[in-house]
């Protein structure tokens, strides 16, 4: 009676498993998109996200982190090409626009320890255009990363980029509602 009683656990649990495992997602099923899946990945979480949420291509030496809300993705790009992507696809977009961030560190990096820094910015200033790029340390903007992944999706763009403090961070606001918009509510509502 116990032999019949293992043999039927062991049927019982063996058929129980088969769906579960050919339900179950495989791990490159499950893996984030890698290489040219990024642009795919780009277009359908910017049509998710909004004001709060950020975007940042990073270069190759950005540290995974570990708050729930941030998503890496290795692009396996050009970083430049990664940054006039991500800001040409905000732009087009109705609901958001850019912040962007650079690291304070990337105006003093010399050309001496960081071969092609000079022209990276070069690029980088072309690119950014008029837009103001506002500059903070680097670790004060990993923070600031941290803490909204806490709450909010961030989607990091990993690129090929081999100079340091080359980071875009991009923190997506209301696109049909300006600074300005707010703070006249918030005035209207206080004098209520």
């Amino acid at each position: 009676m116990a032999r019949f009683r293992r043999g039927f656990i062991f049927i019982f649990v063996a058929v129980g498993l088969v769906p579960v495992l050919v339900l179950a997602p495989t791990g490159a099923l499950a893996a984030p998109p890698q290489g040219a899946d990024w642009r795919a990945r780009l277009n359908q979480q910017l049509q998710l996200m909004g004001h709060r949420n950020w975007i940042a291509v990073v270069d190759s030496a950005y540290p995974l982190q570990t708050s729930a809300g941030i998503e890496t993705v290795e692009t396996n790009d050009d970083q430049l090409e990664v940054v006039k992507t991500v800001l040409g696809q905000i732009a087009k977009s109705e609901h958001v626009r850019s912040v962007v961030f650079t690291d304070a560190e990337l105006k003093v990096v010399p050309e001496s320890d960081a071969k092609g820094v000079t022209a990276y910015r070069d690029a980088l200033a072309t690119i950014l255009g008029k837009s103001e790029a506002q500059s903070l340390p680097h670790e004060e903007i990993i923070s600031k990363l941290d803490e909204a992944g806490k709450t909010f999706h961030i989607l990091v763009l990993k690129t090929r980029m081999t100079i340091p403090y080359t980071s875009v961070f991009i923190r997506l606001e209301c696109g049909y509602w300006s600074a300005d918009a707010e703070k006249r509510l918030r005035e209207a509502m206080a004098g209520r």
